[in-house]
């Protein structure tokens, strides 16, 4: 089972999806009169929350006056959370599906189990240092969950295959950290979780594709034989036909009273 090697970089480009859903989010800061000041992209990295956190604590000012500190709020971060199997949208193992190619001489046939569903688990830190920049945020991410939001996502090039995965947000948290005296710094933090469903796939069989079906006859396989008494020959009509021609089936009768078989070594009657 294990041993031959296969990278279909599903959980990658995943992760990619997942990030360019929220690597376009704009905020706009306004003087007293509602005219604007500022019009800021907010960054996105992939990074784990307590990262963000601890560089944050170390600076003195979120808000790019400090020209020594090189992280600046507003900003977002996500990470991977974990995986979990998914019972509930279980394919039957056993069913393969199979995709022909054509190189400049050769026709093969690639085959691939059915797919593994997966659960993914993200979470998407948002940091601000002040409450109207977090609204704006959280306002542009809302509003296209309910409660999923939808990615078309090309699996595997070579099987041809795509998919709509669904981006699930499970649960959205509030965070202020402005404690203390006057002269403390304020982060306000929003956590988002979100499960993408996914499915893995196996490793890809490639073989020759069939054009061509026999199969041999028996009777009286009890008295001193057994021998063929007749073969039944199956080929499409015409023979050059790929999955998406229209074509038909031609099958051919033959009887024997030779006493000989088919040799599977040798493609013979002997």
């Amino acid at each position: 089972m294990f041993g031959e090697h296969f990278y279909h970089k599903q959980i990658r480009n995943t992760v990619i999806a997942f990030g360019t859903i929220f690597n376009n989010i704009n905020i706009k800061r306004l003087d007293s009169s509602g005219n604007p000041l500022q019009s800021l992209k907010v960054p996105l990295s992939y990074s784990p929350k307590e990262k963000f956190i601890a560089r944050l604590d170390q600076q003195a000012s979120l808000t790019g006056t400090d020209s020594s500190v090189a992280i600046t709020l507003p900003r977002m971060a996500f990470d991977i959370g974990g995986y979990s199997y998914d019972p509930t949208r279980k394919l039957n193992k056993n069913q393969k599906r199979g995709v022909v190619t054509t190189n400049a001489d050769t026709t093969k046939l690639n085959t691939q189990y059915s797919p593994v569903p997966y659960d993914v688990t993200f979470e998407l830190n948002v940091f601000t240092a002040n409450s109207d920049d977090g609204l704006q945020i959280i306002e542009q991410i809302l509003p296209y969950f309910q409660p999923d939001y939808t990615v078309t996502m090309i699996e595997n090039s070579v099987m041809d295959s795509k998919r709509d995965i669904p981006f699930i947000l499970e649960s959205v948290n509030y965070e202020d950290s402005y404690t203390g005296d006057l002269t403390a710094t304020r982060r306000i933090t929003y956590t988002l979780a979100f499960t993408a469903k996914i499915y893995l796939y196996g490793p890809i069989s490639t073989g020759a594709i069939i054009k061509k079906a026999s199969a041999d006859l028996y009777d009286n396989t009890a008295d001193g034989g057994p021998f063929r008494k007749e073969r039944v020959t199956v080929t499409p009509n015409p023979t050059s036909a790929d999955k998406d021609d229209t074509y038909t089936y031609t099958t051919t009768l033959e009887f024997f009273d030779d006493e000989k078989n088919y040799d599977e070594e040798t493609g013979n009657d002997v």
